[in-house]
């Protein structure tokens, strides 16, 4: 029993040293347009790790609408650092490469390996340079690379209430003639208060699917409108059911 007390802390020294290893062959200032399959199985399997680890029980509803055979642009609401995170791990089959900010390229091991993914750091406070990222992000979604996952709201919001929609981020689904996905997430704030100790469920709906030929040509401020509305519908939903079950 000692003996297999002392190999877990073994093991998980030389995994991150590994990691580390890995790390060195990347370059942190570089933006990959290829998403890498050894650096995309890390990317997995140390989100699964960790999603065990803290007790998340992840609950999917409605991945069967989502097309199987096309990358596609994953829009969602935003609560948590743990949102990117929860929706990379629950749809890894579409291999997402998020639209995040600077700083999460920062982070030790993961932000070099998230680069190899095909990430993308967006400066939200410079709009010319912001116009610059979601180009890459189409070019990305259209030669099917990647699937591209962003969040309209621009940040997370920390009251968990609805922010208002930057509907510029809708032009990479038009400019990659791609379908838009809509998804709302709903659990990930209550994680850091309940983990270890209480495993935490959070849920992951997919509210709808919006083909790329229904909105190529419809104006950004409409498709707002709509993703905007099918994601305050389903947060209200899920959020008074939390209460009722307290």
């Amino acid at each position: 029993m000692l003996y297999i007390l002392a190999a877990i802390p073994a093991a998980f020294l030389l995994y991150v040293l590994f990691l580390g290893v890995c790390c060195l062959f990347i370059d942190p200032q570089k933006e990959y347009d290829k998403d890498s399959p050894f650096y995309r199985f890390l990317l997995d399997s140390a989100t699964a790790a960790a999603i065990k680890l803290l007790r998340i029980r992840v609950h999917v509803s409605g991945a069967e609408n989502i097309p199987k055979d096309a990358k596609v642009l994953f829009v969602s609401n935003h609560r948590s650092n743990f949102d990117p995170i929860i929706t990379w791990y629950a749809l890894k089959k579409w291999k997402l490469a998020f639209v995040s900010k600077p700083s999460n390229f920062k982070i030790p091991f993961f932000g070099r390996i998230i680069r190899k993914c095909c990430f993308l750091p967006i400066d939200r406070k410079n709009p010319k340079k912001a116009i610059v990222t979601i180009n890459k992000a189409a070019k990305l979604l259209k030669e099917q690379e990647v699937s591209v996952g962003i969040y309209p709201e621009g940040t997370r919001s920390k009251t968990c209430v609805l922010l208002p929609m930057h509907n510029g981020v809708f032009k990479v689904a038009q400019k990659a003639e791609a379908p838009i996905v809509v998804l709302s997430i709903t659990g990930t704030e209550k994680i850091s208060g309940r983990t270890p100790f209480r495993p935490t469920d959070v849920y992951l709906d997919v509210l709808e699917v919006f083909p790329g030929e229904n909105i190529k040509n419809m104006k950004t401020e409409m498709i707002g409108v709509l993703v905007r509305h099918l994601m305050a519908g389903n947060i209200e939903k899920r959020d008074a059911a939390w209460q009722k079950d307290m």
